[in-house]
């Protein structure tokens, strides 16, 4: 079978698997490939997305990926592969049906020293589905799929192709709907990880349980939320919990962790997704299926929780508010309240997520906002383009937003290198800009007895001009240094994508944060 017939069978399978949308990174090895995925996207089969940078093509497939679409990207060989696997583990651990497609040198070059060779047969290791396209495919299963085609000479096609298939439809990803019931009667609280959806809503209304749900659980709204959690976790109310029913993906407080691993709390786990479904807390009993309630358990346990977040919440804003200079929470806050009902929020890692976590106020059950972050192994890698794939693939929503950190922004600033003619949504990148890697401060690292060696190791940094560097790919730039400013920004948005470089102290971010954990009902 010549190159250019297999490529079309390899865009042939991924089209009738449910695959909507192929990014493309430029190489002579792929060149088959590429021209196939051409003449599928002008079949109006596909939405065909180009880009020069391998992890930032990866990132944009899995946003693409992360909004009901089925991405696959497609790369040569070498180097560029390699450059694919941070996107290809975060949709292992976050169970993203990402499909890579990886050309490959012709089996009589394998194993040699011929140039842009290497060992790519299970080269993303065994979290990941991997076939050698030498055979049928089989591409219908869940998460992250690796196809590895070899491709001998010629590699441009003499024709071209036009395709005569019917598009499938991605395998679902089917939750279970069945329902164990939950006894009430011990203190309990329900923890909404990362991907938690909306039965931990509904678990912790039916049951009358204070609801703790992260930013990006897809459960935070309702009564029941608690925005303030976190800080009440360290107090009183924190050490009468008794038991705590886990739902998604827990991964951004170390008050939630240390609960997690008290002896006296009872962990009740239920269904996770990703490639490990093991807990790094003790599990007392783990459910197979959906809980739920029979009855309310004691409202006053509710109310304690409601009063308490109450008091806390006054407090934060008072103390937020005198301060003299834009607080990284105040940018948050900000993002919060331009996130209206319908819009869509990606959220980057380290700090931005938390300060996120405790400014969100209760949303309105029902109101379509989707809020999505890279949880599933936590990096600031290509957060820029996976939020762009997240907006294109969504639409339908009335605004996309995102917020980030300005090193999590430098990682992937490549992400803002799009040509002429590639689809571009309308998105407001907030950009925390406080010069460096502010949660270290907040971690062990920041102590005292650190003090010399913090800023070299963690704190790292950059000085890059915001401005310019957006100017060099024409994105449009605003820097804001206060909150009125911020909030004029984004209630101005001008389409496309444009950042607002939020400017924020760095250096007193440890004290400010051992001030907010000190806050008590």
């Amino acid at each position: 079978m010549t190159s250019t017939a297999l490529a079309r069978q390899v865009v042939t399978a991924l089209i009738e698997a449910g695959v909507t949308e192929i990014v493309v990174a430029p190489g002579s090895r792929n060149a088959p490939l590429s021209f196939a995925a051409y003449d599928a996207a002008a079949a109006g089969l596909v939405r065909l997305h180009t880009r020069i940078d391998e992890r930032t093509a990866g990132f944009l497939a899995l946003g693409l990926s992360r909004n009901h679409r089925r991405a696959a990207v497609i790369c040569t060989s070498g180097t560029g592969v390699a450059n694919l696997h941070p996107a290809v583990l975060e949709a292992a651990h976050a169970d993203v049906d990402l499909v890579v497609v990886t050309a490959d040198r012709p089996p009589r070059l394998r194993g040699t020293s011929a140039n842009q060779t290497t060992d790519q047969v299970g080269i993303f290791g065994p979290l990941v589905q991997t076939q050698d396209a030498t055979g049928p495919l089989e591409l219908l299963t869940t998460g992250p799929v690796h196809v590895n085609v070899p491709l001998d000479e010629p590699l441009v096609p003499e024709d071209r192709w036009t395709p005569e298939l019917t598009p499938g439809r991605p395998a679902e990803h089917l939750r279970a709907t069945v329902q164990v019931t939950i006894p009430t009667g011990p203190r309990t609280v329900v923890v909404a990880g990362d991907d938690a959806g909306p039965p931990a809503r509904v678990l912790a209304e039916r049951a009358g349980w204070p609801l703790l749900a992260e930013p990006s659980s897809g459960s935070r709204t309702g009564e029941n939320a608690i925005r303030t959690y976190r800080l009440l976790l360290g107090g009183e109310l924190g050490d009468r919990v008794e038991r705590v029913v886990v739902c998604g993906h827990p991964t951004l407080s170390r008050p939630v962790s240390r609960l997690l691993s008290r002896a006296d709390v009872q962990v009740v786990d239920t269904p996770a997704r990703g490639v490990w479904h093991e807990r790094p807390f003790p599990v007392d009993e783990r459910l197979v299926v959906v809980p739920g309630v029979e009855q309310s358990d004691d409202p006053a346990w509710l109310e304690e929780w409601r009063t308490a977040d109450r008091s806390v919440s006054r407090q934060l804003d008072a103390l937020l508010a005198a301060e003299p200079d834009l607080t990284p929470h105040e940018v948050a806050g900000a993002v919060a309240q331009a996130f209206e009902e319908g819009a869509l929020l990606v959220v980057g890692a380290s700090s931005p997520i938390r300060d996120l976590d405790l400014m969100v106020p209760r949303y309105r059950v029902g109101a379509r906002r989707k809020v999505l972050a890279n949880r599933g192994l936590a990096g600031i890698d290509g957060t820029i383009s996976t939020a762009i794939g997240a907006a294109l693939a969504r639409p339908d929503s009335t605004r996309s937003l995102a917020l980030m950190g300005d090193v999590t922004f430098l990682h992937d600033s490549n992400g803002l290198v799009i040509g002429p003619g590639e689809p571009v949504p309308d998105l407001t990148i907030v950009v925390v800009n406080d010069d460096g890697g502010s949660i270290f401060s907040m971690l062990e690292q920041g102590a005292a007895a650190y003090a010399e060696q913090h800023d070299r190791l963690f704190g790292t940094p950059h000085g890059v001009d915001l401005a310019s560097l957006c100017a060099a790919t024409r994105t449009p730039h605003l820097r804001v240094t206060s909150l009125p400013e911020l909030e004029q920004a984004l209630a101005s948005p001008n389409g496309g994508i444009e950042v607002i470089e939020a400017v924020v102290r760095r250096d007193n971010r440890r004290a400010l944060d051992e001030r907010i954990r000190s806050l008590r009902p």
